[in-house]
């Protein structure tokens, strides 16, 4: 049983060694959006998703929250969270 979940393993492994880690722009606004936009540009930015009354409020509760964090702990935050890894991407 051990010698097949290691050989599971290893095949997965050299089939899926590729995957592309970069981050969808839209998402990293979105965070970028949440964590340094004021109540209304984030109400603005939120609204393309038409989200209901009870979901936008508590997004705004959570930012409430969020923004008391300092501005440099935050821009930690946010580098942590869009984090690029291309450099893991396997050159052809």
């Amino acid at each position: 049983m051990r010698l097949l979940v290691c050989l599971l393993l290893v095949s997965l492994a050299l089939s899926c060694y590729q995957a592309n880690a970069l981050v969808c722009p839209a998402l990293a606004s979105e965070i970028t959006g949440f964590l340094f936009l004021s109540d209304n540009l984030l109400k603005l930015q939120v609204a393309k998703f038409i989200p209901p009354p009870e979901a936008l409020a508590a997004k705004l509760q959570v930012k409430h929250c969020t923004d008391q964090i300092p501005s440099r702990d935050r821009l930690l935050i946010e580098k942590a969270l869009v984090i690029s890894f291309s450099f893991m991407q396997r050159q052809n």
